[in-house]
């Protein structure tokens, strides 16, 4: 079983999440190019290590959070409130 740690309802199981997948940057929508944007959708990374990762908690408070998770051991380093985040 992965425990998350809701910032707001405390640690929960995976299951009363939805996974939402690795943040990274977004292409600029006025300058991206059709295959920056084929990459950025598509394209996906497996990374074995820590990775920021996007989780909604729908069987609770309902609210996005960002969590560092390392994908080997599902070890979280962190969760934060995806709406307070900076940048």
């Amino acid at each position: 079983m992965m425990l998350l740690p809701c910032p707001w309802c405390g640690p929960r199981n995976a299951t009363e999440f939805r996974y939402g997948g690795a943040t990274g940057a977004r292409p600029d929508p006025v300058s991206a190019t059709p295959q920056q944007w084929r990459e950025y959708l598509y394209t996906q990374t497996n990374p074995l290590g820590w990775s920021r990762e996007g989780w909604y908690h729908r069987a609770g408070c309902r609210r996005y959070i960002t969590v560092e998770r390392h994908t080997g051991t599902n070890e979280v380093r962190s969760a934060l409130d995806t709406a307070t985040e900076d940048g």
